[in-house]
């Protein structure tokens, strides 16, 4: 089970630090139907973590991840591919940050963030954890090194739930917030949303430079 853990638990935090996302639920938090779209965000999340870390996993378990020697090759040539999908993102993401003192630019939809019915608010979050680039990346990586270590599957299940605890943590963190923190959470969060939109291209930048060499490390040794 350990093991299972450590496989998955550094791809959990990586699909955490997930900045839009998370100014994205803040500002649901902000709106009049915050005591709805925030967990309705949440819960998309949550459901679009769990279907496809749990695809990508019985689909590389059926394929013999853990004895096929081709079915290695296949994974090990994903993260190397996926590895450098993470490293194009990147310099993508440090071109684009803003100049010092210059307010960043954000996604248009961010604009009607704040008017989504309850519906809509599911939708967004199950594209922000399940469709979005970066965290479909990692979370098919995470599930097929996980089917590679050859696992009992009530261990390879018990990963996979932490794998989407974790990942869920920076969503939930501020909807229990602010059901809990009171008048507080407003002042706080409304800080942390400023902070993350501003540092919001760095920090992805280098997370996926971090995540990008990782994974084309891990591609690596079983080809050769």
């Amino acid at each position: 089970m350990a093991q299972g853990i450590s496989e998955v638990l550094t791809y959990a935090v990586a699909v955490a630090i997930s900045l839009l996302s998370v100014i994205a639920v803040i500002l649901m938090l902000f709106s009049s139907r915050a005591k709805v779209n925030g967990p309705s965000f949440l819960i998309g999340w949550v459901v679009a973590l769990s279907v496809v870390s749990s695809i990508a996993y019985v689909v590389s378990d059926q394929s013999n991840a853990a004895t096929s020697t081709n079915t290695a090759d296949t994974i090990a040539w994903g993260n190397i591919v996926f590895g450098a999908l993470l490293l194009v993102l990147a310099a993508r993401d440090w071109r684009n940050r803003p100049a010092p003192g210059v307010d960043p630019d954000m996604p248009k939809w961010m604009a009607s963030v704040d008017t989504l019915s309850p519906g809509k608010a599911f939708g967004l979050g199950v594209l922000m954890a399940g469709v979005n680039p970066k965290n479909l990346i990692l979370t098919v990586a995470a599930a097929t090194g996980l089917a590679a270590l050859g696992l009992s599957t009530s261990d390879a299940v018990v990963a996979l739930i932490v794998f989407v605890l974790v990942g869920s943590l920076t969503i939930a963190g501020p909807v229990v917030y602010y059901f809990l923190g009171g008048e507080r959470a407003n002042a706080e969060l409304d800080s942390l949303k400023d902070w993350l939109t501003l540092h919001n291209a760095a920090v992805t930048a280098v997370l996926f430079v971090v995540f990008g060499v990782d994974l084309i490390a891990k591609g690596i040794p079983p080809l050769t």
